[in-house]
């Protein structure tokens, strides 16, 4: 229970429909005062105290458990090491596939538990397949994507078929605190927000480049954690472009250090390599480079999809798009769909872990 409203009307619907159910909220820092408070996260004391409110009002027991030296080694250490080597992680994501699932469950499972629930948006259907929510605003498939097969049988989303307007008046109506709590968004490990402050004081700086398409030298940066793919803010370029066009991060070579930038044409990708792969629907898994699938490809949380064909291999997968694709950075995930075969929503087919395009 992260404190929030949705996973206080998940618990609640549980201990309605009859389940036993404790509520367990997650410290992901030795040091709770380094998550934020009286903002926008989801694991601060802060937000222990309104999940533990919460369970008080439905008469159910409350723990905390310490995931902090796994945190800090599946999320916070990853999500330096891929800026370090020029990617870009979603840490929200690496929490999900890490923590709020992988590690709380085999945990629970050990304790004699039968499943995990949670208050994200999204639906297991009859079949155990993962499908988008009922609320399209609110749709979380994206970041569940990572998850194992074996992980997603043990998983339960009391929320996912309802729209979040009507979760907050269940949670009024409940008399949760948590029913106008906002939405949290924020990087929680991160206190006062500023991602390259952090970054800075964990890689250290290491001057290098920024270079034009061509090769034109056109200044010097602190860092090349500084920069993702798509960016146009925040480069300062002393030389304009000869076009006068804005320019855009269009690669950030880690290894040297050297970021280069162009016009927004040269963002446009058609094809997308992908490793880690996790597969949960047999479409999938019966697919192969032989055997290509026809699917739609999400690679942001809150992005629109394209359709594309999937070579599925052991370790990796290539997807060649029907529409080209903008902004497309190593470490982001790619998320396979099937489009809605029956009116209930699209189908989760798996994900992978960008790690080249062209």
């Amino acid at each position: 229970m992260s404190g929030g409203v949705d996973s206080s009307v998940a618990a609640a619907r549980l201990v309605e429909q009859g389940h036993d159910v404790i509520g367990v909220h997650l410290a992901l820092s030795k040091d709770a005062q380094q998550t934020r408070e009286s903002a926008r996260g989801c694991c601060s004391l802060e937000d222990s105290a309104d999940a533990r409110r919460v369970c008080d009002k439905l008469g159910i027991p409350f723990y905390v458990w310490d995931f902090s030296d796994r945190f800090k080694e599946d999320v916070i250490d990853n999500f330096v090491w891929s800026y370090e080597h020029g990617e870009t992680p979603n840490p929200c994501l690496r929490c999900n596939e890490k923590i709020k699932f992988a590690a709380l469950l085999e945990r629970a499972v050990t304790l004699g538990f039968d499943a995990v629930a949670t208050g994200h948006y999204a639906i297991v259907d009859a079949e155990g397949n993962l499908r988008r929510s009922a609320d399209p605003k609110k749709d979380q498939s994206y970041v569940l994507g990572v998850l194992t097969r074996d992980e997603l049988d043990r998983c339960l989303f009391p929320v996912g078929d309802t729209e979040k307007p009507q979760i907050r008046e269940e949670a009024a109506a409940y008399g949760f605190s948590t029913a106008n709590k906002p939405d949290s968004y924020d990087i929680c490990f991160i206190p006062d927000g500023n991602t390259q402050a952090f970054l800075g004081r964990s890689i250290g700086m290491r001057p290098g480049l920024i270079k034009d398409q061509d090769g034109t030298e056109l200044k010097e940066h602190d860092g090349a954690f500084q920069y993702t793919i798509g960016q146009r803010r925040g480069l300062n370029l002393r030389v304009p472009a000869a076009d006068g066009k804005p320019r855009y991060v269009t690669d950030v070579d880690a290894e040297t250090g050297t970021v280069t930038v162009g016009p927004r044409e040269a963002l446009k990708i058609n094809q997308i390599t992908a490793d880690r792969l996790k597969v949960l629907h047999r479409a999938m898994e019966q697919a192969s480079p032989d055997a290509p699938l026809e699917a739609n490809v999400q690679i942001r949380a809150h992005g629109g999809v394209v359709k594309c064909t999937a070579r599925i291999g052991d370790d990796s997968m290539t997807l060649d798009l029907h529409t080209p694709l903008e902004g497309v950075a190593r470490g982001q995930a790619a998320v396979l769909y099937l489009p809605d075969p029956d009116g209930l929503g699209d189908v989760v087919l798996g994900s992978g872990t960008i790690c080249a395009t062209a």
